[in-house]
């Protein structure tokens, strides 16, 4: 089976989350369903159904996130060798034709958020850039078409 690489930061995150759903969510909606189930009659009670529906997308969440916890592969990016390449963890600053500066963080498929500067391995973008270097340009497929970047700087925070 094929381990998906986390960062350790990602990790953290996603155990976190995990700790919440478990102790601080999971309870609130059996909580609410207890609620509900006093009320009286269940077939025409929409509180309770949509606290069952909270429980199940909450369920669901739960068995995700230990699916990727104990099928990941944790990087630490702060004990990767230095280089100018772009690698898994790296984070990259490009600047497009238009002169537009992005800067963000190449992570693994559960823990990308593009809100806050991290894309998946898997990407587009991120595929296009493993293996090139500062100064490197690349052209990356996108909806649009075409876009060229060049890299300006790989960093490993």
């Amino acid at each position: 089976m094929t381990r998906k690489p986390l960062t350790s930061k990602g990790v953290e995150r996603l155990r976190e989350e995990l700790k919440r759903l478990k102790t601080v969510e999971r309870p609130r909606i059996i909580q609410a369903i207890a609620e509900a189930r006093a009320h009286g009659d269940l077939s025409e009670n929409a509180e309770y159904h949509a606290a069952r529906e909270q429980q199940g997308f909450c369920e669901g969440r739960i068995k995700e996130l230990e699916h990727e916890l104990s099928h990941c592969q944790i990087i630490d990016v702060a004990h990767l060798p230095k280089t100018d390449k772009v690698v898994f963890g790296a984070t990259v600053a490009l600047e497009s034709e238009t002169g537009e500066e992005i800067s963000f963080q190449i992570v693994g498929e559960a823990e990308a958020d593009v809100r806050h500067g991290q894309i998946s391995i898997t990407s587009p973008i991120a595929r296009a850039l493993v293996g090139k270097s500062e100064g490197d340009e690349v052209d990356v497929a996108v909806p649009g078409g075409t876009r060229t970047f060049e890299i300006v700087s790989v960093r490993y925070v």
